[in-house]
């Protein structure tokens, strides 16, 4: 029988191992902090825990299931992980370096089952939920490829999968990564993003969270985006506004709004002055991301003009704008891309 993954419920399980050994709580403090802040590998590497200790804890619990099958890294310093998961599947990760920032992007599923259509993510459609305890070694795995005198400063939730069709193991992975003797990382520099899950984002906000939110539009109108987010004709852009909205009211917390902009589908002057309609009077930036060209998939990155006429459009209707720079495009860094890659599987679906 595999041993139980502490990482799945770090606190009760040591809790209830120490206790039954009748050992110091202490040690799980003592625990945690080679978790949170040691990097490490392993029991073995806990060095103020007595040898015995380390021992039975390896013997007790696995600590790291996950096989990083592939590694790549980019010219601007962006690593990316390919891990196979004990539990089935793979899945992909990712550290962004950008100045003094040092962001880890994480993913939730295996697969995705959104279905938008420009995503290498969900071309397969989603084959499972990830555990707490899968969620976290994302973030130990990427958290060693730092440097000592690097530390992560952000968290986003962007990776592969739909965050809030999964907030039951999500959420107890971002309090850990949140908490003082965690990684200590503000719920201010977390980020959620989602496809828009009307009652997912009112439990969040009723919850309290206070996360960020990123909330992948991709269209101005229900009829476009009805094409480009199938799962838009059952959660229209209303509903999602509306829930947005009340994220808003409960959190303070300035609403993102993902746009990708896809060459000659949503990228004309019309669609940015229906965003501007959409958007006016809400508290929130617009994070426009020039496409990231998948293999096999007929999309295309809009010309350097189409873009400027479209940021321009949006600044000039009083938006907050932000052109999102493309990060690792030579090691499959968009998501869904990597894994597909070291699979051989076919891209093209039409």
């Amino acid at each position: 029988m595999p041993t139980p993954h502490l990482l799945n419920d770090i606190d009760q399980q040591l809790a209830d191992w120490l206790a039954q050994r009748k050992l110091p709580a202490f040690r799980a403090k003592q625990i945690r902090h080679w978790l949170f802040a040691g990097r490490v590998e392993g029991f073995s590497e806990m060095s103020n825990l007595p040898k015995k200790l380390q021992e039975e804890l390896a013997e007790s619990f696995s600590l790291e299931t996950a096989e990083m099958t592939r590694h790549t890294e980019a010219e601007d310093g962006t690593e990316k992980l390919l891990l196979t998961l004990a539990g089935g599947g793979q899945i992909e990760c990712v550290l962004l370096r950008d100045r003094h920032r040092r962001t880890l992007c994480i993913s939730t599923q295996v697969g995705c089952g959104m279905g938008c259509v420009f995503c290498a993510s969900g071309l397969d459609g989603v084959d499972r939920n990830l555990t707490t305890g899968e969620i976290l070694e994302q973030v130990f795995l990427l958290q060693r490829r730092l440097s000592p005198d690097e530390r992560v400063s952000h968290l986003v939730v962007m990776g592969m999968g739909e965050p809030l069709a999964n907030l039951g193991a999500l959420l107890p992975a971002l309090d850990q990564i949140a908490r003082e003797d965690g990684l200590g990382i503000s719920h201010r520099r977390i980020t959620i993003s989602t496809v828009g899950l009307p009652k997912a984002i009112r439990r969040l906000a009723d919850l309290d969270t206070r996360y960020r939110l990123a909330i992948s539009l991709h269209a101005p109108t229900d009829e476009l985006r009805d094409q480009i987010v199938p799962v838009n004709k059952k959660m229209p852009l209303a509903d999602i506004l509306d829930a947005a909205d009340y994220y808003f009211d409960h959190s303070g917390r300035r609403l993102t709004f993902e746009y990708v902009l896809l060459a000659d589908l949503n990228d004309q002057p019309a669609h940015a002055h229906g965003l501007v309609k959409l958007l006016t009077g809400r508290t929130a930036l617009v994070n426009v991301i020039p496409y990231n060209p998948v293999a096999g998939l007929p999309y295309a990155t809009p010309s350097p003009a189409a873009q400027e006429t479209f940021q321009r459009i949006l600044e000039s209707g009083g938006l907050a704008v932000r052109f999102r720079h493309r990060k690792g495009d030579k090691i499959n860094a968009a998501c869904g891309q990597l894994r597909r890659s070291q699979a051989g599987l076919p891209i093209a679906q039409n």
